[in-house]
């Protein structure tokens, strides 16, 4: 179960977001030929990955911020760049180019920090955009809850499209979030949990002025939760393929 599209048209071109995936994208295919060399990629990752026991140590501080424009592998870039697209260009829409920017790795370094605070002895190296982007997606719930986000539900061989307000669609993923940190040890690797669940928070903090700028409860009493402009329609193209019925 994933996001594929929002309903929600941004009125600007989000030349930050654009800017911030081509960056991510770049970073990943200068090192993704040395992907399958262990001896390379530890190097690599010592210097630039975020390692919470380097940092307890004092040193390693430069990968809090670095690693978020490192990532693991193809799905990894491609799922976290999905998320960014979809949500990034309302908040940048809202904020403005450079307060966004500021606002993306504000998350990033917020979600790093509380990553490391969870697990301040952990040696295994932590990469990806995941912390800055769930701060994207905390930023985008407050202010668009009721937003339409197109989710594609995947359940063995059956598959759907359902648009879903983006209040349940962001929501169950905060939730994952937390029953994953909290029964995944932050110590041994595999999803940062915390980091996600933290960059989630402190992008709802840091949006909060924006929210009071356009009025608070007022804002929702107004909009509803909904994008305060008209969201838009996508048809979905009858497919092509003929249907074979079964022979009897």
């Amino acid at each position: 179960m994933f996001p594929i599209k929002d309903h929600n048209p941004s009125g600007r071109t989000p030349y930050v977001t654009y800017a911030l995936i081509a960056i991510n994208v770049a970073v990943f295919l200068s090192y993704w030929g040395s992907l399958g060399d262990m001896r390379v990629m530890g190097q690599f990752y010592w210097d630039w990955a975020l390692i919470p026991a380097r940092v307890s140590e004092g040193a390693g501080f430069t990968g809090i911020v670095t690693s978020m424009f490192l990532h693991g592998g193809f799905m990894h870039i491609a799922g976290n760049m999905l998320f960014l697209y979809i949500f990034g260009d309302n908040l940048e829409d809202e904020m403005g180019h450079l307060p966004y920017l500021g606002f993306y790795l504000a998350s990033g370094i917020g979600a790093g920090l509380t990553h490391y605070l969870a697990a301040p002895l952990s040696q295994v190296p932590t990469v990806g955009a995941s912390g800055a982007i769930a701060g994207v997606m905390g930023g985008y719930l407050l202010l668009f809850p009721k937003a339409r986000v197109d989710v594609l539900v995947i359940f063995i061989v059956f598959f759907r499209i359902f648009p879903i307000p983006a209040w349940i669609t962001l929501g169950l993923w905060f939730a994952i979030q937390i029953f994953g940190g909290f029964g995944s040890p932050a110590d041994e690797g595999g999803v940062a949990y915390w980091a996600h669940a933290g960059g989630f928070i402190i992008g709802i903090l840091l949006t909060i002025p924006i929210w009071l700028k356009r009025g608070g409860p007022g804002f929702w009493n107004r909009t509803d939760g909904h994008p305060p402009h008209p969201e838009a329609r996508y048809a979905v193209a009858r497919t092509s393929i003929p249907k074979v019925r079964r022979r009897r």
